[in-house]
């Protein structure tokens, strides 16, 4: 039986393509992590204001991003991310003045 085996000629094509989808998705979750702990950073132990942190980890993001070759759905994901956290902020302005 072990006889049979050959080292090399056996197709890894599945598992080439299963590491580089979990190496991708490690990456993705990584940075958006690491973007977010750095806003929260910012924004809530140097007093630096919300929208001047979101720009510059926008931009830190997308520098990032394009550095890693992760491409335009990357550079989507924080446009959207920022979106996000401007609709957000003007939800806690809207409740701010309803109280």
């Amino acid at each position: 039986m072990s006889g049979d085996y050959v080292r090399g000629e056996m197709d890894i094509t599945d598992q080439e393509n299963t590491w580089t989808g979990f190496m991708n998705v490690t990456k993705w979750s990584a940075f958006i992590i690491i973007l977010v702990v750095a806003y929260a950073t910012f924004t809530l132990t140097m007093a630096m204001p919300w929208l001047v942190a979101m720009g510059l980890l926008a931009v830190v993001g997308i520098g990032g991003g394009l550095f890693l070759g992760m491409g335009s759905a990357w550079i989507a994901t924080v446009i959207g991310l920022c979106v996000t956290g401007v609709f957000v902020q003007v939800i806690i302005w809207l409740a701010q003045l309803a109280l």
